[in-house]
């Protein structure tokens, strides 16, 4: 993976700004996450109830939406270790079937953690094919730092729950 994320933690540079590719949310994809969570409210099971709602029909769960975007950070297993966490989610309007949403995000901050790992903070601001603010959140990532030439084998592993 290239481009601004795509860096062990020393050379991310914070300021620097990425864009994901996108993904549709589909019918099959609520009434999954519905059965997987539990999470049967009729807002996104029931198309005549949410008809009279106040969003006119079935939406998408914030946290399935979310979840997707996590999915499409391209996100280098060599590189990012955990997601550590997630401040200041807010959803501004809702997610339905058949709309494409994708991240434009920013590194907005980072920090050594120790000598293997650092700390980063990704504003995110998650977009539907009409461009429209649909949430926006900080994901805290757990990044690889480094690692010196000369290190033995096993040493240097990074302590993911610090």
């Amino acid at each position: 993976m290239s481009g601004p994320i795509g860096q062990d933690f020393d050379r991310l540079e914070p300021g620097a700004r990425f864009r994901t590719k996108g993904r549709t949310i589909t019918e099959a994809d609520v009434v999954s996450f519905a059965a997987l969570t539990g999470d049967g409210h009729p807002l996104h099971t029931d198309a005549e109830w949410a008809a009279g709602s106040q969003f006119g029909g079935r939406i998408a769960h914030g946290s399935l939406v979310l979840s997707y975007c996590v999915g499409l950070m391209p996100f280098d297993p060599e590189l990012v270790l955990a997601l550590r966490g997630f401040e200041r989610v807010a959803f501004k309007r809702p997610v339905r079937i058949g709309d494409t949403i994708h991240v434009e995000g920013e590194i907005e901050s980072k920090r050594e953690l120790d000598d293997a790992t650092g700390l980063v903070v990704l504003g995110w601001r998650i977009v539907n094919q009409d461009g429209a603010a649909v949430a926006l959140a900080k994901a805290r990532v757990l990044w690889r730092r480094r690692q010196p030439d000369s290190a033995p084998a096993g040493e240097g592993r990074p302590e993911v729950y610090l």
